[in-house]
């Protein structure tokens, strides 16, 4: 009897200790929506911010956005600058290892930057280190590698040279371009570096599994600086370009998190989830491109009409339910000391400009008793899109009696042929700011910009006044001259600005940590999930 009592006695016990230990062995898992399948994990060819959100969660650059979308110290610890503002020192955490054990090292910076800048590579970002000094150069096959404003002090001190102050610059590295790559895992792994089970990644999580168009899996990195701090063990991201198909994913509880859902649903949402549908106004344009290779696209008088004919006003109230705004500069309100130039025909009626879009399509010998105008609108797939090419196929029909067509491809495809410089009539795009200055949008129409000038808009007045605002030290008179630039670029309209965006997300009430913000930042690292 006294045998079996202290059997049952140990049973209990047992039981008790596995029971007490029942949660603490629970994972806490993010299921996070992905509105589509990244083209590539390569931080040199990257250019998406849903190639970024997994990215940010892998890799950690010298800075960081924080949870409120603000730059701090990542892996660099701190840093100093020069009285002129061109060199900056950097010191890289001591602590801070990859996730293979090894330590990250001031060398793995330069191999990365140099990466990036290395015409062999084809980095189509390339251009975001270009405040270091000679990295344009260098990029062009101009110079050498070894001629970049770059130096390894020591294991852990990061020197870099820039070109001219730039003030900026902290946030530049915050950008999944520069994002570091293991030297030691490229050399012995070449391409294959990004693939699961060999990533090494220096992120507050590893790369598990990547199944494409299902799922991408990364769990937490036990060797990150930063572990102990980070309290969720593994983030599934889901590619799900179907915006419908990923809301009721999030009302069926399979996903906490949902990125870009139909804007027509904000007020069904909002009723039903309150505080759980989050609209958040960021710095990004929505605009359409025109071809400026081909006619009639290359005439300035078409495009200003086809842009003057787009009822803004119409696609922010009735597509985007309000939560975007009508715009007319490629440049969106809210950057600091700068004043976004607004195309002259955004002062006039909707009707007013109408009549005058029907007077410069005869001017151009188009549309009623001219040339037949056959239009194909490009847009990647999304409800949002589909029904704002829609809406402009409409108002060009009605205006001129154009024949529009449509064609849609996977946000992958869609930017990787605008990017490879396929033909196109007008394509739809979208960018969000890498950092918070009025140069990151204007820089996308400079001639030379081979990846994002996707209409290849080429105009010398408009590249000398680009050149000049690099020049220029003093940060009023640089606000001048980027104004200037783009008061011709809108008499221009080489692109069409349709929308001053916001970002749509739903958020589950179990995720603890988050905080909407304009840089549209959100690192898993931050998150936390609670039952």
């Amino acid at each position: 009897m006294a045998n079996r009592l202290i059997g049952f006695r140990a049973a209990l016990l047992a039981g008790a200790i596995l029971l007490g230990a029942g949660p603490a062995l629970a994972e806490a898992v993010l299921h996070r929506g992905n509105a589509g399948e990244p083209q590539t994990l390569d931080q040199a060819h990257t250019s998406i911010n849903i190639e970024e959100f997994i990215l940010k969660d892998l890799y950690e650059g010298l800075t960081i956005y924080d949870a409120s979308g603000k730059i701090v110290p990542g892996a660099a610890e701190s840093w100093t600058v020069s009285d002129d503002g061109t060199v900056y020192t950097f010191k890289l955490r001591e602590n801070a290892k990859w996730s293979d054990g090894s330590p990250v090292t001031a060398e793995d910076f330069v191999f990365s930057f140099t990466r990036v800048e290395d015409p062999k590579t084809a980095a189509g970002y390339a251009n975001i280190l270009y405040p270091i000094k000679n990295a344009e150069k260098v990029n062009k096959g101009e110079l050498g590698l070894d001629q970049l404003g770059l130096k390894a002090v020591d294991a852990t001190t990061l020197e870099v040279t820039l070109e001219r102050p730039t003030p900026f610059f902290l946030e530049l590295l915050a950008h999944q371009t520069a994002l570091p790559v293991s030297k030691a895992s490229v050399e012995k792994n070449g391409a294959d570096f990004v693939k699961p089970g060999t990533m090494v990644s220096n992120g507050a999580f590893k790369l598990v599994s990547h199944v494409p168009n299902d799922n991408l899996v990364v769990e937490k990195n036990e060797n990150y600086w930063d572990a102990a701090n980070v309290k969720l063990d593994k983030v599934i991201f889901y590619p799900i370009d179907d915006q419908a198909a990923s809301v009721r994913r999030f009302e069926a509880k399979e996903m906490d998190l949902v990125y870009n859902f139909s804007a027509d649903q904000i007020e069904r949402l909002k009723a039903s989830y309150g505080e759980q549908v989050h609209v958040s106004p960021t710095l990004a344009t929505y605009y359409y491109a025109f071809d400026t290779r081909q006619e009639p696209y290359s005439d300035v008088n078409v495009r200003r009409a086809l842009s003057m004919a787009v009822d803004r006003d119409f696609l922010a109230k009735e597509i985007y339910s309000g939560s975007q705004l009508p715009a007319y500069s490629m440049v969106p309100p809210g950057m600091e000391g700068y004043e976004p130039a607004t195309a002259d025909f955004g002062a006039l009626s909707q009707l007013d400009r109408e009549d005058e879009a029907l007077k410069l399509m005869k001017e151009a010998g188009y549309g009623e008793g001219g040339k037949p105008l056959k239009i194909e609108i490009r847009y990647n797939t999304n409800p949002n899109h589909e029904r704002v090419a829609t809406a402009v196929a409409d108002m060009w029909k009605n205006t001129f009696g154009a024949d529009v067509s449509m064609v849609n491809l996977d946000v992958s495809s869609h930017y990787a042929y605008l990017q490879e410089g396929g033909a196109f009539n007008v394509a739809r795009a979208g960018w969000v700011a890498d950092y918070a200055d009025a140069e990151n949008f204007l820089a996308l129409s400079v001639s030379t910009n081979k990846t994002f000038n996707y209409g290849k808009f080429n105009n010398v007045e408009y590249d000398a006044l680009m050149k000049q605002s690099y020049e220029e030290r003093d940060p009023a008179t640089r606000a001048k001259v980027l104004h200037e630039a783009e008061a011709l670029l809108m008499k221009e309209q080489p692109i069409a600005p349709l929308l001053t965006q916001a970002d749509l997300w739903l958020v589950s009430s179990k995720v603890q940590g988050w905080q909407d913000n304009a840089a549209n930042q959100h690192l898993s690292r931050f998150l936390s999930v609670s039952e």
